[in-house]
Formats: structure tokens, sequence, C-alpha cells
């Protein structure tokens, strides 16, 4: 590759990949999970940072390394020496959150360089959305020749989604839900983002309820047999499997588990069915961004988040 670029990558296994490419030019890895715990505009900031670390050891007991982390952003430092910069990310929520992070960062720290987006998701010829480590070589390579310049408006609306991803009033992202822009998926990321609060009736997000009906509805083994089914079909999300497996041990008070399989009992057929909220019994504290999960449930009749009865005014 002929132009002293950078290229951002969403993690590793991409960054491996583009080694094993021949892509020589300098990478930044980006391995954080920004759609999951508390954040703040200023991510660039030492308040940010502990932020973060602080939620990924009590959720995911993940220690930060910092020295590795500090590595990364080094390379931010020297910008002058890049022409232009390439970000790596893919058509998921996960994915996306990452993207808006990044895009606030370089904004931070006042870096004005041609920013490309390399963004995989539907594939000619293929039936599933694919990830940028899914793609063959070639497709790999045609992805990167077809990447687009995000314009100046991309990046203002990237700043105020990040904004208000990090404010206390996620319905303000609702009417960003049909606006324009280079980042095709960003709509339905946006809408899978709103109904991972609890639904209003069931109390159970649509990726938790997704979760039970393939128990249902498959010849479920085991909990680990069902990571492999969650993950699999989990449409805009793109969790990984830290994600997932927290999600299924929050979701064990509606499973019959037995050496041999996994089976709904009562109560996961009453959640199903939407005869009963479960929000509080499943006690899923975590936050996004500047709001908490359990202060709103998503109303399908309004279309809108609307304010859990406990934490209503």
């Amino acid at each position: 590759m002929s132009k002293n670029c950078l290229h951002i990558t969403n993690g590793s296994v991409l960054t491996n990949y583009l080694r094993e490419l021949d892509f020589t030019e300098d990478i930044l890895t980006w391995q954080e999970m920004l759609c999951e715990g508390p954040t703040i505009p200023a991510i660039a900031s030492k308040e940010f940072y502990t932020l973060r670390a602080e939620f990924l050891k009590e959720f995911y007991e993940i220690e930060v390394n910092s020295n590795e982390l500090q590595h990364e952003l080094s390379k931010l430092e020297n910008i002058d020496k890049y022409s232009e910069i390439n970000l790596w990310f893919e058509y998921d929520l996960f994915c996306h959150i990452n993207l808006l992070g990044v895009i606030n960062l370089l904004h931070q720290k006042e870096i004005n360089l041609p920013l490309y987006l390399i963004c995989s998701g539907r594939v000619e010829g293929e039936k599933n959305l694919k990830g940028l480590s899914e793609l063959s070589p070639s497709q790999l390579t045609k992805h990167y020749k077809e990447r687009v310049l995000l314009t100046k408006e991309d990046k203002e609306l990237a700043i105020t989604l990040w904004r208000t991803y990090c404010g206390k009033d996620h319905n303000i992202l609702k009417p960003y839900i049909v606006t324009k822009s280079n980042f095709k998926y960003m709509s339905n990321c946006l809408k899978a983002h709103l109904k991972r609060f609890p639904h209003q009736k069931s109390g159970l997000s649509v990726l938790e309820d997704n979760i039970l009906r393939i128990v249902r509805d498959n010849d479920i083994k085991s909990k680990h047999h069902l990571l492999g089914y969650s993950l699999n079909y989990q449409g805009y999300y793109g969790f990984g499997d830290t994600q997932h497996n927290r999600l299924i041990e929050k979701l064990s008070i509606f499973f019959e588990e037995t050496e041999t399989s996994l089976k709904l009992n009562r109560k996961g057929h009453e959640a199903l069915l939407r005869q009963h909220n479960f929000a509080s019994e499943l006690n899923n504290k975590m936050i996004y961004g500047g709001v908490e999960r359990l202060g709103y449930q998503f109303n399908i009749e309004q279309n809108k988040l609307v304010k859990t009865i406990l934490h209503a005014n």
C-alpha cells in the first residue's frame, strides 16, 4: 500500500489479518467495548480512562493493560506523518459505538486528516452479514479499494451521536435513525440500541427475548451450546463471548438445566408470552453510556423509551 496512512481496526484479529495481507503501515488496534458501561463525552480524558477501567473490572473482571493502551494511543501523537486515517469497523452496534468513540477521540485531539471508512456487512453473493475478519482476502481488498471518505456532515453526526449516547435521554437518538449519511448501518444500530432496554411488558431486551426463543425452539444441550446459537443469531448487536455468557447467566432463572439439556421453565414461557415483567428479577444493572438500563423500558406502542415506574418522577 503506497500512501502513508494510519489504520484503526476494531480488534487484534483484524489487525493480524491485515498484516498477513501485507498492510505494512501503522495500525492502531481499538480494543474497547463502549456499547456497554458508563461513558462521558471527553473520551481523551483521564476521567474517561478511570471510568472505563473501573467498569470493565467490576462487570467483566477485565484488567485494563495501561501500557498496552498507551502504546496504541501513542500512534496519534505523531499524526503529522500520516496523510489519511482508515477506520475499519463492522455493521453491528458493538462496532458502531466504538466507531463513534474513535471519531470523537480524533476530533478532541484536533486531528483533521481525511477519514475513510471500511465497513463490512452485506456482501454480494453472501446470504449472511459478514464481519471484516470473515471476508476472503479478495473481498477485504475490494472493501479497502472502495473505502468511503467521510464528509464534514458525517463527522458532525458522529460527534452528535456520541454526545447523545453519553447523555441522559436516549430518545434523542430516534430522529437520527432516518438521517442520511455514509454510515449505512447506523440506522439499524440505533434501532437495536433502543430495543436492548427492557420491553415494557416482559422486562426483557430483544436480545434476551431472542435467547429464550432459541432455547424454546431448538434442542439445546447446555449453556455452552446455547452460547454458539446466541452468537450466530444476534442480528445487529455484534456482542462477543464475554457479553453473551453474562446474558445467559442472568437468564438462568428461566432455564431448567440437566447434564444433557437446557429447557425453558414456567417463568421462561411466561416471559415469552409477556405475562409478567421480569426486569426487576433479572436485575441487569448495565449502563449504556449515560443511562442506567433499568431506568427505562421500551414501549412498543409509542416506539420509544419510557421511564420505568420506579424511576419516574
